[in-house]
């Protein structure tokens, strides 16, 4: 270690200073100290005004105060007061209080509630205060009944979050689109719901998607819920085995407690949304020079009347339709030339549009299709050397192409519409041994696409065919024709696949099974016949079931209808999974009432998980390493414990 020189003098004394500060951090690192375990505690209640279960309150104002700093996640959408407010209250947390300012008049011997639930945390960690409410009356007594549940989507019992939940004390169907609610509460992540502070007596249950925030349903777009049953708030005195712990591992006492158990709790909805869209045309489109669309917010029922203005077509029947999957676009195909040439196409289309009652009515729109052209290119003299621009050929898709399974559909699609097309001009053969022989087939259009055709018959395992079109025998109806096409397509073998049989149980009356993949997505349907489904030829993966009551029997899940009082077809899942295997056949028994309603469908495949409370964990051994030692605590000089003055 290098010393260092110095005079007694008031500038030596300045250097030795100095001088010392800089052995001692070229010896010593600077560690930053940690600021202990972090804080894994939700905030503490404690105190308010008014008082927790106040009675006879008069004022408009409510203070709560906690034992740390705090913040609200979204107030105006987590923080629900019951009664309902026609005017937003305001919400505003000061350090550790929080104070909420009710606008409206309060009603007279009536419970109030403001229900933070699980937005209130700290404002450090983020703890998060769970479930936390306060109630106060402005009569004698404070409502304390309470009514839980849970909320689930009706088609795929997905749970659903921040869905309003409601009350009625008027039992007349037409409170729910007339009036507010009487108390209210809103789901949390994991759907559920709990309804407080109710007075006893009979009420209607409700959820609703409360789009508009006016606590009623009068919207079509919004999603709702409605139970078949009054439902009668009660309670009963209860007991149940409380555990203290000595640490994560060792019991250290158990004791019965008594508790109050608030019925009924275990109410499950099922939300839906009417089958009605408004109606209206969205921007048209011309795409090519001889191609239209016509597009809406909805799938249409009945097609558009078109009007060509501006000079009459050569063609009474001037387009072809085509309706792809989905029936929100409308394609048109132009057949007269006289009409596609037109730079600008000018249209009088008649269709049904929702009027401000939501009501389809007849309406008429002019429309105006132009098509820009591209600047011509500029002209050169050709030389010996350049080549005639390629031949743009009708190119046909073909699925589902080398590897098919048996539930596969064959089918054909153009790209432009090919008139006079039949099964004459395809040569479908099928390998025998070393050879290739010409079979029979079904062929036949799709119904609403026209570009779409499909090839029938009845498949084997393991066949191996090869389909042909030769070039130039399919045209276009605007002049291009084919190349030569040709592919070859073989089915798996038996032993590839597996079959699953499913013995229902619970079940009376029409319904069919969906089993679905990884996403939730039905991949195969088979009807309930004689107390079964059977799936036949299924590739070796997990599959998912679920079961549709179809009430209607009309093979689809339909929604419910409330002015109708109709309920949503039902629909279970199964809460186990099938494991299919490669040339193995499967029977299993499925009793769909088993297993209650919110527990059947299996978490895998479950997009509304639960989120995971993780505590943060500090690495103190991180957080007590050193700092290097050129960050010195005197600035600039804080390089000086390198080296030597040089004095």
């Amino acid at each position: 270690m290098k010393k260092c020189r110095f005079q007694h003098s008031g500038t030596g004394w300045l250097f030795a200073g100095l001088c010392t500060f800089a052995l001692l951090s070229s010896c010593a690192n600077m560690a930053t100290p940690n600021g202990g375990p972090y804080d894994e505690t939700p905030p503490k209640f404690l105190r308010s005004t008014p008082a927790f279960h106040a009675t006879r309150y008069e004022g408009k104002k409510v203070e709560i105060v906690f034992d740390e700093l705090i913040q609200i996640e979204r107030p105006s959408e987590n923080v629900i007061i019951t009664p309902p407010q026609k005017n937003l209250p305001a919400i505003r947390v000061i350090g550790k209080k929080v104070r909420v300012e009710l606008k409206d008049t309060l009603m007279p011997d009536a419970t109030y509630t403001v229900d933070f639930t699980s937005s209130i945390a700290d404002n450090n960690e983020k703890n998060v205060l769970e479930n936390f409410s306060f109630a106060f009356s402005t009569g004698d007594v404070i409502d304390s009944l309470e009514v839980a549940g849970i909320v689930l989507n009706a088609e795929n019992l997905e749970p659903m979050p921040n869905i309003m939940v409601g009350l009625h004390q008027n039992l007349a169907d037409s409170a729910f689109t007339t009036e507010t609610f009487f108390r209210t509460s809103k789901t949390n992540e994991r759907g559920r719901f709990v309804i407080r502070n109710i007075a006893e007596g009979s009420y209607r249950l409700y959820a609703l998607n409360d789009l508009n925030r006016d606590y009623r349903f009068n919207q079509p777009g919004e999603d709702i819920a409605f139970h078949d049953s009054v439902i009668i708030p009660h309670f009963e005195f209860a007991s149940r085995q409380d555990t203290a712990w000595k640490d994560s591992l060792t019991i250290d006492t158990i004791r019965t407690v008594g508790y109050t158990h608030f019925l009924p709790d275990d109410v499950v909805l099922r939300l839906f949304r009417e089958k009605f869209q408004r109606q209206y045309m969205l921007r048209p489109e011309r795409t090519q020079q001889h191609l239209f669309t016509l597009k809406f917010n909805a799938p249409v029922d009945t097609l558009p009347e078109l009007t060509l203005l501006g000079g009459d077509p050569a063609e009474a029947n001037w387009y072809l339709t085509q309706l792809p999957d989905g029936n929100t676009a409308i394609h048109y195909w132009i057949t007269d030339s006289t009409v596609w040439q037109r730079d600008t196409l000018l249209l009088q289309v008649a269709y049904l549009k929702s009027d401000s009652l939501n009501v389809p009515r007849p309406q008429t729109d002019t429309v105006r299709l132009s098509m820009r052209r591209q600047p011509a290119a500029p002209t050169r003299r050709k030389s010996k050397k350049d080549e005639p621009p390629p031949v743009e050929h009708l190119l046909p898709q073909f699925k589902p192409g080398a590897s098919a399974d048996l539930a596969d559909t064959i089918t054909l699609v153009f790209t432009e519409p090919v008139p006079d097309f039949s099964k004459e001009q395809l040569l479908l053969e099928l390998q025998q041994d070393t050879l290739w022989t010409p079979v029979d087939f079904t062929f036949r259009q799709d119904s609403a696409d026209i570009l779409k055709y499909y090839l029938e018959r009845t498949w084997q395992y393991g066949e191996n065919y090869r389909l042909t079109i030769d070039s130039a025998s399919v045209f276009s109806l605007y002049g291009k024709w084919n190349d030569l096409f040709l592919s070859t397509f073989k089915f798996k073998s038996k032993d590839e696949y597996g079959h699953l049989y499913l013995n229902i149980e619970g079940v009376t009356g029409s319904a069919f099974v969906e089993l679905m993949n990884a996403s939730d997505i039905p991949v195969r349907k088979a009807p309930v016949e004689r107390g079964g489904a059977l799936f036949m030829n299924l590739r070796p993966e997990k599959y998912y079931a679920r079961i549709v009551l179809d009430t209607n029997e009309n093979g689809v899940w339909d929604t419910g209808n409330y002015a109708e009082g109709i309920q949503p077809e039902e629909v279970f899942y199964s809460s186990k999974p099938y494991e299919m295997r490669a040339n193995f056949e499967q029977e299993e028994t499925w009793n769909v009432l088993s297993v209650p309603l919110t527990a059947q469908k299996p978490m895998e495949i479950t997009k509304n998980k639960p989120k995971d409370v993780t505590k943060k964990k500090r690495n103190y051994r991180e957080e007590g390493q050193s700092r290097s030692g050129s960050s010195g605590g005197l600035g600039g000089l804080g390089g000086l414990g390198g080296g030597s003055l040089g004095f």
